[in-house]
């Protein structure tokens, strides 16, 4: 009878349940609800979008309710990027209320609907499943599950607490099924039922408490944390795209020097970017290439807090760089000359690393013309100089080059000398060239005059 909730639940909900079954009976947590004048929580802090869509449900009679993120934002004082709802209609029904509005996903079926740019997610209830009624991997993973069913079982199936609040836009009221107010207050992150079996279910979950763990600045249960360490593997189940993605999520977001170092204390970055994560363990460069991923991480905060743009290209180019020096070496070493050499290594460490995570083509382009700029930009004799800096990947390659001097990993001094010259018009540029060129040419020796023998013989 208790079958469903055993399989999902290894901790209380808390003190309220009832009986209440889909096709058999389960236990379900019964919400504490908080009328208006009893949380935080205000139209005001929705779009418009979102409101369109809620008030679209509801005057068509079905339930509509906003989850997750968007809340535990507001609540934090954080103004939400994205805003999910979660109904009673199916996915076609949904379709059916709006004009722009179009299901998506095989695993899971969702709705987008779209208003000018703004992309509101809404998805049906979900159910407690069984096994035999959706489809999975061997080793547990859900392969696909679009089965209905009430806002009891949607609870359950949230990934973690803080992410099970609903707000009724039909009273205003949040729905607390899972004590996830409390968790947020605690900045707590914990997994809701069994953790082991959730991760299973779906790997990409260990890689959500790392991100929140780091852009919330969030204590992971020990409960939740404690299978993160023995399942990390079970990443490489996930197909690559949706890694690549993932890795997006975690490094460019603004939070990507947390990131790093929460994927790091549960053991996932050498699962994650297995050439990167390897080379930071007991190797003699390994506090050099902890600095420059650290180093990138911090700019790419930085920059993503100005507004500036940032690419994935650079970002792969930096967690990838020291497995293509470690590679470099080994061809050398085998007796290939140098260009070659860092032509196999870029090759085969994007084509390792393309298992895990899928780079687009146009980032991994980019990514070798980044490390090749890195030999380029040591040759600045005659005209070098000025065509390098026409070149459309010369600032990244410029950004790379003083990463690695700030790391330690090259001497530092070319970098300034491109400061510099991107500073001088064109006659302190030309200056700067010639200067360099004197002071790099040989020393010439000073010719003897030969002195004619004196002359012999008879006057």
């Amino acid at each position: 009878m208790l079958r469903k909730i055993a399989n999902y639940l290894s901790q209380p909900l808390g003190p309220v349940t009832r009986l209440l079954g889909r096709s058999s009976a389960a236990t379900l947590p019964v919400p504490e609800i908080h009328s208006r004048e009893h949380h935080d929580i205000s139209r005001r802090d929705m779009s418009r979008a979102a409101l369109d869509v809620l008030y679209g449900l509801h005057k068509n009679g079905f339930e509509a309710y906003l989850v997750g993120g968007c809340l535990r934002d507001i609540l934090r004082g954080v103004k939400p990027k994205d805003f999910d709802v979660v109904t009673n209609a199916t996915p076609e029904q949904v379709q059916g209320l709006f004009r722009r509005a179009r299901v998506i996903g095989r695993r899971f079926k969702i709705v987008h609907v779209y208003f000018g740019r703004d992309v509101i997610e809404v998805a049906t209830f979900r159910a407690l499943s069984e096994p035999d009624e959706r489809e999975e991997s061997d080793q547990g993973m859900i392969l696909r599950d679009n089965i209905y069913g009430s806002i009891e079982e949607d609870a359950l199936r949230r990934d973690f607490t803080l992410n099970a609040l609903y707000y009724n836009i039909d009273n205003f009221a949040l729905y607390d099924f899972m004590g996830s107010l409390d968790d947020i207050r605690a900045k707590r992150i914990r997994i809701i039922g069994d953790p082991e079996r959730r991760y299973r279910e779906d790997p990409v979950r260990m890689l959500r408490a790392a991100r929140f763990a780091a852009k919330m600045q969030f204590e992971l249960d020990p409960e939740t944390e404690k299978p993160i360490h023995q399942l990390g593997l079970s990443l490489h189940q996930v197909p690559p795209a949706r890694m690549f993605d993932e890795v997006l999520k975690l490094f460019l977001s603004g939070h990507a020097l947390a990131s790093l170092r929460s994927l790091q204390q549960l053991g996932l970055l050498e699962i994650l970017i297995p050439e990167a994560g390897n080379h930071l363990h007991g190797e003699a460069l390994s506090d050099v290439w902890q600095k420059l991923i650290e180093c990138a991480c911090i700019n790419t905060d930085k920059r993503i807090a100005e507004s500036r743009p940032v690419t994935p290209a650079f970002l792969f180019a930096v967690l990838l760089w020291p497995a293509v020096v470690a590679r470099t070496e080994k061809h050398l070493a085998n007796g290939l000359p140098f260009a070659p050499a860092r032509q196999r290594a870029a090759g085969q460490v994007i084509h390792s690393q393309n298992e895990i995570t899928a780079i687009p083509k146009r980032f991994t382009q980019v990514m070798r013309e980044i490390w090749d700029m890195q030999l380029r930009l040591d040759k600045r004799h005659g005209r070098h100089a000025e065509t390098l800096v026409a070149d459309t990947r010369f600032r990244a390659g410029y950004d790379f080059l003083l990463l690695r001097e700030q790391a330690g990993e090259v001497e530092p001094g070319l970098g300034d000398w491109w400061t510099r010259y991107q500073e001088e018009d064109e006659h302190g540029r030309m200056d700067m060239v010639r200067q360099l060129s004197r002071s790099t040419a040989p020393a010439t020796k000073k010719r003897r005059r030969r002195r004619k023998p004196a002359a012999t013989g008879n006057t």
